[in-house]
């Protein structure tokens, strides 16, 4: 008895749904059949325009070197690069394995993110960063909006406390600082990563180094 009062509760609340889906469609079409020819045109219109602006923004991103994952040669670049794009995920990195395990990640997502530079430096020849934005441990991104640098990554913990993350956890990571655009579920379309450590970090005793 109990089942079946809840079964018709369950019935009407899909039904009060669908109903609402379906006047919300019905409006929408109705919208649409009262466009007439100079309605629809300027909607065209400002469709191409709106096209238009996105292909300028992405012209214009990949001339200041977005899409692609870069190694600046000096300091001096770091404040060229975010003074020019919006959005920089900066990698201050050494020559260990975790430093490659975040390499592989980012040349992955500055693909999938033209909206944000991409780019690492290394940390033990760039002593007036380091010391400056406090970078301790390595591998850390500093997450850059407007040429001020708003977040950090450090390590690996926000990533489970593995070199085994998946990129889609990067991802919902640099996205929570908004520094890249993201909505929905990871573009990576990844499973979570185990929170294990992994045999190399077993070896390391550690996910990340300390300058």
């Amino acid at each position: 008895m109990e089942n079946a009062k809840v079964q018709e509760i369950l019935e009407k609340q899909v039904l009060t749904v669908a109903k609402a889906v379906e006047d919300k469609l019905d409006e929408e079409i109705s919208a649409l059949d009262r466009l007439d020819d100079d309605d629809l045109e300027a909607l065209r219109e400002r469709r191409l325009q709106q096209m238009k602006k996105m292909a300028e923004k992405r012209s214009h991103w990949i001339s200041l070197g977005h899409g692609d994952y870069s190694e600046l040669p000096s300091e001096k670049d770091f404040f060229s690069a975010v003074k020019a794009s919006d959005r920089v995920v900066c990698h201050f990195y050494r020559d260990n394995w975790p430093c490659k395990v975040m390499d592989k990640h980012l040349s992955i997502l500055a693909k999938q993110h033209i909206e944000t530079r991409f780019i690492k430096i290394h940390a033990e020849k760039s002593p007036f960063l380091t010391e400056k934005l406090k970078i301790v441990v390595l591998p850390t991104l500093a997450l850059v909006k407007h040429a001020k640098v708003e977040d950090y990554v450090v390590g690996f913990d926000e990533l489970g406390g593995t070199d085994e993350f998946a990129t889609g956890e990067l991802e919902e990571r640099l996205a929570k600082s908004q520094v890249i655009i993201f909505e929905g579920e990871s573009s990576m379309n990844q499973s979570k990563a185990p929170t294990k450590r992994s045999v190399r970090q077993s070896e390391t005793a550690n996910s990340s180094d300390s300058e």
